[in-house]
């Protein structure tokens, strides 16, 4: 059994990747901390980096772009040149980072966009990518038909065409079991989020490094591995100081388990 890969998430260094001199120069950090691979989100505020040239940049460095966050809003109007997009970074996962406004009201409503994205994600997966939905904590608040909006997304949408890309800090926020939810998704999570969870005394919690905080992570690994997740990529919101020397003390620990 291959174990997953880390990836360094680029919404962790987001304010350091506003155009593309600014990108490259990131991806050249994360390459030096011994990252293999990366997802793109939240680059290019003020100008855009071509995918091919993204993919360009990664290559000449060792990178590869596992998965994407992208708005739905782009998938609905505009599918192929999201294919496209994806084709010329050289990225099999399309990623959202949460669901529409117009799914967020009621269990027919997340019904249903459960149902229009299992749509997008047949009509991506004939171009071999697959589609990836990113959960917060409101994904387990209960719904008017009595159910999680998690139980929602898993049970109404089509296996075959929408996999789970969980956040185990949110998870652990909205207070469920990562290990429990890792397992249920079996066969539908190729790509997770690693950040971990951290409290104060005063009961405030906040984003920490990956082993850093409070999650149980010998339990988690073992877990991964034996669903068979093929991509960790790191992801923290809010860093205490240089967001490179938070991404490299979570590469640091996870390495120091086995994982690279």
């Amino acid at each position: 059994m291959s174990k997953p890969v880390v990836a360094a998430q680029l919404y962790t260094c987001r304010e350091f990747c506003k155009n593309p001199r600014e990108i490259a120069e990131s991806l050249r950090k994360i390459a030096a901390i011994g990252y293999t691979a990366v997802q793109n989100s939240g680059i290019g505020r003020d100008e855009p980096i071509a995918p091919a040239e993204l993919k360009r940049i990664c290559d000449d460095l060792g990178l590869t772009v596992c998965a994407t966050h992208i708005s739905f809003d782009a998938m609905r109007a505009d599918l192929a040149k999201v294919i496209a997009d994806h084709q010329a970074m050289g990225c099999a996962y399309a990623g959202i980072g949460g669901a529409p406004k117009d799914a967020r009201e009621n269990a027919a409503t997340w019904s249903a966009f459960a149902k229009e994205a299992s749509a997008v994600g047949a009509k991506l997966k004939e171009a071999g990518i697959t589609f990836i939905y990113h959960n917060h904590s409101q994904e387990f608040a209960k719904m008017d038909d009595g159910r999680r909006v998690m139980d929602i997304l898993f049970e109404d949408s089509d296996p075959a065409a929408f996999q789970f890309e969980p956040d185990l800090y949110w998870v652990a926020h909205g207070g469920g079991s990562p290990v429990a939810w890792l397992k249920k998704f079996v066969g539908r999570c190729d790509v997770i989020h690693l950040k971990d969870f951290a409290i104060k005394p005063d009961r405030t919690q906040f984003y920490t490094e990956v082993g850093e905080g409070n999650l149980d992570w010998p339990e988690i690994m073992k877990t991964v591995e034996k669903i068979g997740v093929k991509w960790m990529p790191v992801e923290q919101d809010v860093c205490p100081g240089n967001p490179f020397d938070s991404l490299a003390i979570s590469y640091r620990n996870l390495s120091s388990w086995g994982y690279k």
